[in-house]
């Protein structure tokens, strides 16, 4: 009997897309997220690593209490929030309603789609060199990092969301008597607002790793910088600090974007 109803109850969580309750998401989590902590406590503190380049848990928190106390950590996450957001708001701002026009509109996309699809395959660590003789090293600098790495990307994204969007919608519209403004203003953007907030959850998470590039390679503030100078003086806790916040932040991001969902767009659902 007993083996019939965890039998019954493996089925149902291994059915595609089938709801599983709070609990056991939160458990998932928390089994995923302890066996790699149990992982690196073995490796470390069994004596499998050198420590000097992978530090054991205590090692890390001791580093974090130190750069809590003395403040520093705050002054770099300060200096990298200040960037990314910038970076990313303007991307997005431009992005969003110009990616939107190139899924529906055909001649945007006809005009745009050459230079978009030659840009987004450039590297844009490859561009950081030229960005520093033009603009110099400074937030400038760093903004333009992320504004480069994560626009082009966006309007294919963006273009992509809106594009999926069901001829019927638009002929449903047309046929109660819309104007066309009134089924871009009442249809096209409502149905495309959910994949946009999706997109822009899935870019923030790559401006963070245009930013941490952009602050290796010139810059004296910020996490990517804090983590240059441990790299240095081998100092890998402190790494281990930066990558840990940079990590924290991100996930803080992503439930942000997710609650805007959830609040602002309550049609679409949640995954």
């Amino acid at each position: 009997m007993t083996v019939g109803v965890a039998q019954t109850a493996m089925l149902k969580v291994l059915t595609p897309r089938r709801e599983i309750s709070g609990g056991l998401k939160t458990g998932a989590g928390v089994l995923i997220a302890g066996l790699i902590f149990l992982f690196w406590c073995v490796v470390t503190y069994g004596g499998l690593v050198d420590t000097t380049f992978c530090p054991p848990p205590h090692q890390v928190l001791l580093a974090l209490w130190k750069v809590i106390a003395d403040g520093s950590v705050f002054k770099h996450a300060w200096s990298s929030l200040v960037v990314i957001n910038l970076g990313f708001f303007l991307s997005s701002l431009i992005a969003i309603p110009l990616g939107i026009m190139m899924g529906s509109f055909r001649i945007v996309a006809a005009g745009l789609d050459p230079v978009v699809n030659f840009t987004r395959y450039l590297p844009v660590t490859s561009m950081i060199p030229l960005l520093i003789l033009w603009i110099g090293i400074g937030l400038e600098e760093k903004i333009a990092v992320i504004f480069i790495g994560t626009f082009f990307q966006q309007l294919v994204m963006f273009a992509d969301v809106s594009a999926q969007v069901p001829d019927e919608l638009f002929n449903a519209g047309y046929t109660l008597g819309a104007s066309r403004r009134q089924v871009v203003m009442k249809v096209l953007l409502p149905a495309t607002l959910p994949g946009v907030m999706d997109v822009l959850r899935v870019t923030m998470g790559w401006a963070w790793t245009y930013l941490v590039v952009a602050e290796l390679v010139a810059s004296n503030s910020g996490l990517g910088y804090m983590s240059m100078q441990a790299m240095r003086g081998l100092h890998a806790d402190l790494i281990f600090v930066a990558i840990l916040v940079i990590g924290f932040l991100g996930m803080v991001t992503d439930q942000i974007f997710k609650w805007i969902k959830a609040v602002w767009l309550p049609w679409a659902g949640q995954r």
